[in-house]
């Protein structure tokens, strides 16, 4: 039975490693940008939900209805204003400014929240659990994390895939020059990409916040879980990602049950496996 709560917890898990993977496959497959700061992002959205929390006394779940907005509208910006003029043929570029807008973002943070870390308290619902089989339950928020996930990964594939705006999208990562001459204007559909990012981005830091403790030098190891989950699933695959997400959750599980010491490490041991024997994920995007 311990081998089974320590797979159905990976799953729960794997659904919070999807939310900070699933903007992360998005850009890449849109933009083929890596963005270095987007764990960053995923607390700087955290921060904003604590501070939308505390002036306007919503429940930290509801707090997702400002937060998201408002980092939409922050990563078009930044699109817009940064990372447009930086794209094109040169990897390297895009990759620095990333990484500045990094330690900006986490030195502003520091200046001004210091480094305590933070958490939003959610009430019963943190505590709350669902029993499945006898000796067997799982805990209300993270079955609610993962139901979110996959809620999301399947809004992400209608948008992509069945409306007007994921055309565009298609259709400027197939060729933005030829997208260009055709009348799309590459920065706005880039800047709509970058938003519905940081909107999904959002959704990540308000459940990271209830979740965990977060503080702002919490960046970098999301990030790491976000990008492992999308190189296991397969970059520029949303699907894929899914699945990459419940790897690594199953994975750290896993290796928990093994010793304490092997949780993360695990996960670690299974993103290189993967990348040895299938470099391109498991469920790689059929270009």
């Amino acid at each position: 039975m311990d081998w089974i709560n320590a797979l159905v917890q990976g799953v729960m898990l794997g659904g919070l490693y999807v939310l900070f993977a699933a903007g992360l496959s998005l850009i890449f497959g849109v933009m083929r940008l890596v963005n270095i700061a987007h764990g960053d992002l995923i607390v700087l959205a955290a921060y904003v939900a604590l501070g939308v929390v505390e002036l306007t006394g919503l429940h930290p779940l509801l707090s997702a209805v400002l937060v998201v907005p408002l980092m939409a509208a922050i990563g078009y910006g930044l699109q817009r204003c940064l990372l447009n003029p930086v794209l094109g043929k040169d990897l390297l570029s895009p990759l620095l400014v990333t990484f500045g807008l990094s330690v900006i973002i986490q030195n502003g943070l520091l200046a001004a929240f210091t480094a305590d870390s933070r958490r939003l308290a959610a009430g019963p619902i943190e505590t709350a659990s669902l029993a499945l089989l006898p000796g067997l339950r799982v805990g209300v928020l993270p079955l609610l994390m993962f139901c979110v996930s996959v809620a999301l990964i399947f809004c992400l594939e209608w948008i992509f895939f069945r409306t007007r705006l994921g055309r565009a999208f298609r259709a400027t990562s197939d060729d933005a020059e030829m997208a260009q001459a055709m009348a799309l204007d590459r920065d706005h559909v880039f800047g709509m990409a970058m938003a519905l990012s940081t909107a999904v981005v959002a959704i990540a830091g308000v459940f990271l916040a209830i979740r965990t403790n977060f503080d702002p030098a919490s960046g970098p190891a999301r990030l790491i879980f976000g990008f492992e989950a999308v190189i296991i699933g397969g970059l520029g695959s949303l699907w894929g990602t899914l699945a990459g997400g419940i790897v690594l959750g199953v994975a750290q599980t896993m290796g928990a049950l093994i010793s304490p010491g092997w949780q993360i490490l695990a996960g670690h041991l299974v993103f290189f496996a993967v990348l040895a024997f299938r470099p391109r994920g498991l469920f790689p995007r059929m270009d």
